[in-house]
């Protein structure tokens, strides 16, 4: 029997195979050979002891193969979820909680399905702030540190300082929205860059053809957008300083993600088949 909990919620999954399964809140569960999983809600959790509980729900193996592998990951998932929430809110603590809830689980989202398994970094981007403000953190989720707290830059058609429309379409020169996935580094027109593979679908799937990538640029440049009241703009790319553009760059290359909050996103943290696209991954 494994126990696991986060905040108030406990999970403990049953696999037993000569006995008959016997839950923390005393109920028999089923009958041998079989496997379950319980959730219960706690009252307090600490060292492994439980101290009072309802059972909340329960769910038995006759699933098929693929729905209970799903299932018994998604619910797995949950306190790692909350574990990388408050590791974030206390590394980041200037991110509003509802945009690090959000991108972290669109980011479980996609490593659910198999995608960016072994990322180690997120980088979050809050374009509801205005471009004058830091608004790009970047993380080291295993290292548990606070690697880069940055300017970022905006399409030139999305809006002034505080960006107001976004855009999935090609010659758009507007910021998407979402999930991406970092692929491979090059050197193109604007110096040391990193390609960005959308995954959210309805918002970015079409970055890779729209050559939406991390580069840096001379117009990000905080000092002038003090004076004129913005941030210089891109043409869709989440451009940064170029001081901070190559070691920004490598610690995000091949694999880890980056997460653009704004308007309407806040559907990309519930995980379903309308808020995935994996066809970019073909580009």
């Amino acid at each position: 029997m494994t126990r696991k909990c986060s905040g108030t919620v406990g999970i403990d999954l049953y696999a037993m195979k000569n006995s008959t399964p016997i839950g923390i809140c005393g109920q028999v569960l089923g009958a041998p050979g079989q496997e379950f999983l319980k959730v219960c809600q706690q009252t307090r959790c600490d060292d492994g002891n439980h101290i009072g509980s309802n059972p909340l729900s329960y769910v038995s193996s006759f699933l098929t193969r693929i729905a209970g592998v799903l299932a018994l990951g998604t619910i797995l998932a949950l306190p790692v979820q909350a574990d990388e929430v408050a590791l974030i809110s206390r590394l980041a603590p200037s991110i509003r909680s509802n945009v690090i809830e959000e991108a972290v689980g669109a980011m479980k989202c996609a490593q659910s399905r198999g995608v960016g398994v072994n990322a180690r970094r997120l980088a979050i981007i809050d374009y509801t702030i205005p471009s004058r403000q830091q608004r790009m953190w970047v993380l080291d989720l295993e290292a548990e540190k606070l690697l880069f707290e940055e300017h970022v830059a905006h399409g030139k058609k999305s809006g002034h300082d505080i960006p107001k429309v976004f855009s999935n379409r090609v010659g758009s020169h507007q910021t998407s929205l979402g999930l991406f996935l970092t692929d491979a580094t090059y050197h193109g027109a604007n110096g040391y860059s990193l390609k960005l593979h959308g995954l959210s679908k309805g918002f970015n799937e079409a970055a890779m053809r729209r050559l939406i990538v991390m580069h840096g640029a001379a117009y990000v440049d905080p000092r002038s957008a003090a004076r004129v009241g913005r941030l210089g703009r891109s043409w869709g790319c989440p451009a940064v300083r170029v001081d901070v553009a190559r070691p920004m760059i490598d610690a995000l290359k091949e694999g880890n993600f980056i997460y653009s909050h704004g308007p309407g996103t806040s559907s990309l943290s519930q995980c379903g088949t309308e808020s995935l696209t994996l066809a970019s991954l073909a580009d």
